[in-house]
């Protein structure tokens, strides 16, 4: 195994690494649940960012309680699984940069 190629594919993986972290503060996914009541904005990182709950959902809820904590849970997964895709989309091209070939020699 050669040491520099190593070496060099070590900075890669560094560099990809905080390109990665980057992608993730910048990339923001959004879902919506019940039609619009609840809507939820996380980053790649999923930290959420941003819940806004409609008036009318208070309305639509009618004092269950239950039915607007479902409704939020659902909002919050549904922005995450959208936060992955995207971020899976947009890391797919750094990926196919690094040649991992070199590292068996």
């Amino acid at each position: 195994m050669d040491m520099n190629k190593l070496q060099q594919m070590l900075g890669q993986a560094q560099q990809m690494q905080a390109g990665m972290e980057a992608k993730a503060a910048e990339t923001v996914a959004e879902a919506s649940s019940g039609g619009g009541l609840v809507t939820a904005r996380v980053n790649g990182r999923k930290d959420l960012l941003r819940l806004t709950i409609a008036p009318t959902a208070l309305q639509a809820s009618a004092g269950d309680i239950e039915m607007l904590e479902d409704l939020i849970t659902a909002a919050v997964n549904e922005a995450g699984r959208n936060a992955d895709a995207a971020m899976q989309a947009a890391t797919s091209g750094m990926l196919g940069g690094m040649d991992l070939g070199n590292l068996l020699g």
